[in-house]
């Protein structure tokens, strides 16, 4: 005897975003993300990163960072004793560059590109790095970054402030510090987001990042760390394994902005958001991070009011301390691509303790000595 069945009586699988793949949109680019989270399960036969140095000396007079050091440009530096802040020896832009003239035809244009490139040290320490200096140390560097964005924004359409944590995400020093790049241009990032901040403004009426940060607070989902005044999450649309999106819970456009308390809790925030980060795989854990706030230059004098102040985190590793996320092949010809879901990320970060794991160690000693 046949038995016919009906193709709607075949119960469909549930949908779930850790073994379905999916799409999330990522509003600040206008662009998607492919979520394939069951990859994770493929055994990894792939690079294998060499671990990150661990007995780095605090002062090495051959280092052109430290204090009393002779740089590439024969200038010593003072013997700091806090953040120190110079103009990079070897800058990809530079004020005075001469224009380039212009082709009117569509397929060859070209532009002038001006700007000025410093390096900022946060400690005269090469062995100590941000989760491991004091909350008051870490204030310096936020109240450095506040009066460069007022110094340079005057005459600058952007200034970059970036830091890249890590041989693995190029750095070639391990001295703790970042780079500062204004240019007189805007960048295409930041074009990216000046455009979608603006479009969400005027069709929802509140900034994108305000509203995000609010119903982010709410959901508790994806939340890393928060206080009163700071939220950290692994954005909906995260595209590195644990990549972070850092929010004010007020609208703020840039950081000259941000009151004396605010700053304080940032640096209380940051510690211990890179804390986690160092735990999470024991190590002291790359990436690429840096801040986003409206426009300066001439749109200091424009309704910037679709901004909201953010910052960026980007690391690279997945698996472990040497297993990191590739962006090649689909992510460079198709489609942004990630290994599992931000909430999953989320979760592994929120449930990592505060207390550094090189605290932690050396606590039978004595403790660190800063």
């Amino acid at each position: 005897m046949s038995v016919n069945i009906k193709m709607d009586s075949i119960s469909k699988p549930t949908f779930d975003p850790k073994e379905h793949q999916h799409l999330r949109y990522n509003p600040l680019r206008d662009s998607w993300v492919l979520v394939s989270a069951h990859r994770m399960k493929r055994p990894w036969k792939g690079q294998v990163e060499k671990p990150s140095e661990d007995n780095i000396p605090r002062h090495d007079p051959n280092n052109p960072l430290c204090p009393g050091s002779v740089r590439a440009n024969g200038e010593v530096n003072p013997e700091y004793d806090s953040t120190f802040m110079f103009e990079n020896d070897f800058p990809a832009l530079q004020p005075d560059a001469p224009d380039p003239g212009s082709d009117h035809h569509p397929l060859f244009q070209s532009k002038a590109a001006r700007g000025i490139c410093k390096v900022m040290c946060f400690h005269p320490w090469s062995d100590i790095t941000l989760p491991l200096m004091q909350p008051a140390e870490i204030r310096k560097v936020i109240d450095k970054w506040a009066d460069l964005i007022v110094e340079l924004g005057a005459a600058y359409t952007w200034v970059q402030i970036f830091e890249n944590k890590g041989a693995m995400m190029g750095c070639s020093n391990p001295h703790p510090h970042c780079q500062v790049w204004a240019s007189n241009f805007l960048p295409n990032e930041p074009t990216l987001a000046e455009r979608c901040q603006r479009d969400f403004l005027q069709k929802h009426g509140e900034p994108m990042l305000v509203q995000y940060a609010r119903m982010e607070a709410q959901a508790q989902v994806r939340v890393v760390v928060e206080n009163e005044h700071w939220l950290v999450v692994v954005p909906y649309w995260a595209t590195w394994p644990f990549q972070t999106l850092l929010l004010p819970r007020r609208h703020v456009l840039r950081l000259p902005e941000l009151t004396a308390q605010e700053r304080d809790s940032l640096a209380s925030i940051m510690k211990r958001l890179l804390t986690k980060y160092d735990n999470l795989f024991e190590v002291s854990f790359s990436y690429s991070m840096g801040w986003h706030g409206a426009p300066t230059g001439s749109y200091l004098k424009e309704d910037m009011s679709h901004w909201q102040l953010h910052a960026h985190y980007y690391p690279p590793l997945l698996r472990s301390a040497t297993i990191r996320k590739f962006m090649v092949g689909y992510e460079m010809l198709a489609n942004e691509q990630r290994d599992l879901t931000p909430e999953q990320a989320a979760e592994q970060l929120r449930k990592l303790g505060e207390e550094h794991y090189k605290v932690k160690k050396t606590e039978g000693d004595g403790g660190m000595e800063n």
